[in-house]
C-alpha cells in the first residue's frame, strides 16, 4: 500500500504541471480527493490491513492528503478570478415560456374532481392487458363476434398452452372486474388511460384513444341511478345543459345496454365530419352490469346490481374545445398544444 500511495502522489503532481485553468484544477481535485477519487478509495482500503499497518498507512495517507490539498490551494491562488460581468438588474428579463398541458389532461382532472365529488374512486389498470381480463371476464369468450368489434393488437408472445393472450386492451373496462377483485362491495370507481384498436384512422377515430370506464356496484342499483350520473357529468363538464338521447344498445358486458348521444357542440347539430354528418356523436355507452361479470368479480348477481359506462374521453375533449380532427390530439404538434 505504500507504494501505491506514493505512486498517487506522484501522478498527482505530473497531472498539476499541466494545469492551466482553474475548471481544471477542480476536475483535478475531484478525481484525487472527490467521494470516489484515487486516494479517497485507497484510504477506504485501510480497514483491510493488519493492526500494526492501519496505524503506520493511516499517517501516511493522511500525509499526503494534506500535502495534496495544499498544493491544489497553492495553485488556485495562480489563477486570477475572470472580472465579474456587470449586470443591469433593471433591463426586462428574458421571457419565460409558459408550459401548456393537453386537452385531454384538462378535461380528465375535471371529471376525476367530478366523480369524486360524488363517492366513485379513481383507479388504474395495465394497458397491456391478459385476454382474460379484456374479454372472457367481460362475458366475452374466443367464439363471441363482439371480438371482432373491438379489433386489437395481440403481443407476439404465447403463454403456457400455446395461445396469444396478451393484448394492448381495447377499453379501460378491464379494470371492472379488476376493481370488483381487489375492493369488494359496494364500489363505486371511474378508470381513465389509454385503449388500443386497429382502426382506420380518420377524423373521428385513432388507434390511439382514452376513455373513462365507470362502474358502480351496490343493493337496488337501477339504469335510472346510470342515467343521472351521466347526466351530472355532462352538466359538469361543459358547464350547461347538453342536449342528449337515450337509445338501446348492446355490449356483451352489459344487459340491458343503453347508448347515450349529445347533440354535436361542434355543427350544433347540422351535421358534419366529427359527428358522421348524423348530429348527434355516440359518447357514452353503459348498461347494468351482465350477472356473468359481477360473478368473474366475486359478486352475487342475485344480491347485488350495478351499472357500468364507457365515456369516451377523447371525444368528449373534441366536444369540449370544438376539435374537429381527433388526431391533432396525440398529434405533438405545439400549435395545437398551445391553445390550452
Amino acid at each position: 500500500m505504500r507504494d501505491k500511495l506514493q505512486q498517487i502522489k506522484n501522478n498527482f503532481e505530473e497531472e498539476l504541471k499541466k494545469i492551466k485553468d482553474k475548471n481544471s484544477l477542480e476536475e483535478l481535485e475531484v478525481k484525487y480527493l472527490g467521494r470516489k477519487g484515487e486516494l479517497t478509495l485507497v484510504l477506504k482500503e485501510l480497514k483491510n490491513l493488519a493492526f500494526d499497518q492501519k496505524a503506520e498507512m493511516g499517517q501516511l495517507a493522511n500525509r499526503i492528503k494534506k500535502e495534496i490539498k495544499e498544493e491544489i490551494k497553492k495553485a488556485q491562488n495562480n489563477f486570477q478570478e475572470e472580472p465579474r460581468q456587470f449586470i443591469d438588474v433593471t433591463l426586462p428579463g428574458d421571457k419565460i415560456e409558459r408550459g401548456h398541458l393537453n386537452p385531454l389532461t384538462i378535461v380528465q382532472s375535471e371529471l376525476e374532481d367530478i366523480f369524486s365529488s360524488l363517492g366513485f374512486m379513481v383507479l388504474e389498470g395495465p394497458e397491456l392487458e391478459s385476454d382474460y381480463y379484456c374479454f372472457e371476464a367481460l362475458n366475452i369468450p374466443p367464439y363471441h363476434p363482439a371480438r371482432d368489434m373491438q379489433d386489437t393488437f395481440y403481443v407476439d408472445k404465447k403463454n403456457e398452452k400455446g395461445e396469444f393472450d396478451l393484448v394492448m386492451r381495447t377499453h379501460t373496462s378491464p379494470v371492472q372486474v379488476r376493481g370488483l377483485e381487489k375492493h369488494g362491495v359496494p364500489f363505486r370507481g371511474v378508470v381513465p388511460g389509454r385503449a388500443f384498436r386497429s382502426e382506420a384512422i380518420d377524423a373521428c377515430h385513432e388507434h390511439t384513444f382514452d376513455q373513462m370506464e365507470g362502474l358502480m356496484v351496490d343493493k337496488n342499483i337501477s339504469v335510472s341511478n346510470l342515467i343521472s350520473v351521466l347526466q351530472e357529468l355532462l352538466k359538469g363538464i361543459f358547464g350547461k345543459e347538453v342536449e342528449t338521447r337515450v337509445r338501446p344498445g348492446y355490449f356483451p358486458f352489459t344487459e340491458p345496454s343503453i347508448e347515450l348521444d349529445i347533440k354535436c357542440l361542434i355543427c350544433e347539430g347540422k351535421g358534419c365530419p366529427s359527428c358522421k354528418n348524423s348530429g348527434w356523436l355516440e359518447l357514452i355507452p353503459g348498461g347494468m352490469v351482465h350477472p356473468k361479470v359481477l360473478e368473474y368479480g366475486g359478486v352475487d348477481p342475485k344480491e347485488y346490481s350495478g351499472f357500468a359506462f364507457g365515456l369516451g374521453l377523447t371525444r368528449l375533449v373534441m366536444m369540449r374545445y370544438g376539435i374537429n380532427d381527433i388526431r391533432l390530439i396525440n398529434s405533438g404538434d405545439l400549435r395545437f398544444l398551445e391553445q390550452f
